[in-house]
């Protein structure tokens, strides 16, 4: 699946409220930016039975007591399965998702800092990582370019001579 058939599932899997296919629409051009950096249209994240991702809480070497939270998500189902911080109980599973539906989901999990993208098959040393406040940071200026954008037209309507 591309990344504009991602962002079209994305958008009709939204709740239908009136406002979240709007700004899914308007976030469309970040998520498709960052989506594009990455090698894979979809990883493999591990979650739970109950469809929470799995999070690992990593500590710095140097300062012990700086903890960084990520989700890995790896390009295939035997690299999610056999990486180290894969639970071996049954009360978990590697499951396939679009790449930008994990870049939107990530926005709204407070409790995670980044995700951690392999994009080598079998190679875990590197990874690409993206930090969700990076991401909304861009998020955010995005809306507010389409804020802008919508507002501007509806100026130019206005008669010169209105007051």
């Amino acid at each position: 699946m591309d990344l504009n058939q991602q962002i079209q599932l994305l958008t009709e899997n939204a709740p239908q409220d009136g406002k979240t296919p709007g700004i899914v629409a308007a976030i469309a051009p970040v998520l498709k930016s960052v989506a594009g950096q990455l090698r894979h249209r979809e990883y493999y994240l591990l979650q739970s039975l109950d469809s929470r991702w799995v999070v690992t809480t990593l500590s710095n070497r140097a300062h012990p007591d700086v903890e960084k939270r990520a989700i890995y998500a790896f390009p295939s189902l035997k690299d999610a399965t056999n990486h180290a911080i894969a639970p071996k109980d049954a009360g978990t599973i590697a499951v396939a998702v679009p790449v930008t539906h994990i870049l939107f989901q990530m926005v709204a999990i407070d409790a995670v800092d980044s995700l951690v993208f392999f994009e080598t098959p079998g190679d875990f040393s590197t990874g690409i990582e993206v930090s969700r406040e990076t991401l909304q940071q861009s998020i955010r200026a995005e809306l507010q370019k389409h804020l802008q954008k919508r507002s501007s037209p509806q100026e130019s309507q206005l008669p010169p001579d209105l007051a």
